[in-house]
């Protein structure tokens, strides 16, 4: 990473609840990368827990922002994807990568359409399919077990065996141009797994991290979101993994609680604390 670093968040903007650009602008800068955001809609309050949200769909901004940058020769060194909206977005994204990309430019696909077996809101297996595609554009993919079963047309279930997840990780990585990350490993007891999968190397790790009993919405983004910082500033996949799964458990710890505090993790309170963890790992 130099001084110039630039990468390009996109996903959608709740106005109030910790996901999406909520989450990934202040955690990729704070790793001292600058971060330009393209939201695919803007939202009143993010899905979980809340009713009666407003929702703006801004897929057809999308092109003319991309003519306006060719215009002004504004491109990326890295482009990461979060919640997209509809698969005309997913079109209009592959364009951006495209022409906004640098020629060594990096792209991160988190596939955040489904979890806990179901997908989200809007979502069906038409919508994972098109997802399918854009991973493979993907240096690296961030699934998690459902988004990964609904991508392989797999059945999902709670509990999957250290086999399972191999093979899992192994057919995905037809889903990406080097790196699987998946999510979801709970074959060693109390621990929470990643595997890192690199297709090109032809190696496999699982890194764990402490598993906390406890669901929010937008641990998946800032597991995302700690992880691309942690791979732009230098760190390899598997020492990024170790970053992000260990940011996000701490975000989780210190919201443990607090009864008021149901839409996200306090993750802003664990930043002061990522250069200690890229130190560590």
């Amino acid at each position: 990473m130099n001084d110039t670093t630039k990468i390009l968040t996109i996903q959608d903007i709740s106005c109030f609840g910790q996901c999406s650009i909520t989450v990934a602008l202040p955690i990729v800068s704070a790793f001292g990368i600058e971060t330009a955001i393209l939201p695919s809609a803007v939202l009143s309050t993010h899905t979980s827990g809340f009713t009666d949200f407003t929702v703006r769909d801004l897929t057809e901004d999308l092109p003319d922002i991309r003519k306006h940058w060719e215009k002004e020769g504004i491109d990326f060194d890295a482009i990461y994807t979060g919640f997209i909206a509809s698969i005309e977005q997913l079109d209009y994204i592959k364009d951006i990568i495209d022409s906004r990309l640098k020629p060594d430019g990096l792209v991160f696909v988190d596939p955040a359409m489904a979890d806990h077996g179901e997908f989200y809101n809007g979502f069906d297996q038409e919508f994972a399919d098109a997802m399918g595609e854009l991973c493979k554009l993907g240096d690296f993919i961030l699934p998690n077990t459902t988004e990964a079963c609904y991508i392989l047309h797999k059945p999902w279930k709670e509990e999957f065996s250290r086999e399972e997840m191999l093979e899992m990780a192994n057919e995905l990585s037809a889903f990406t141009k080097r790196y699987v990350i998946l999510k979801g490993d709970t074959n060693d007891e109390g621990k929470l797994g990643m595997i890192v999968l690199d297709k090109q190397e032809g190696t496999c790790e699982i890194v764990y991290n402490d598993k906390i009993d406890y669901v929010s919405h937008g641990t998946g983004d800032v597991f995302a979101s700690s992880f691309v910082g942690s791979t732009m500033v230098g760190k390899s996949p598997t020492a990024a993994a170790k970053v992000a799964g260990e940011f996000t458990k701490r975000a989780i710890e210190k919201t443990i609680g607090d009864e008021n505090h149901k839409y996200g993790v306090k993750f802003e309170q664990v930043i002061p604390e990522l250069y200690g963890l890229l130190e560590k790992f």
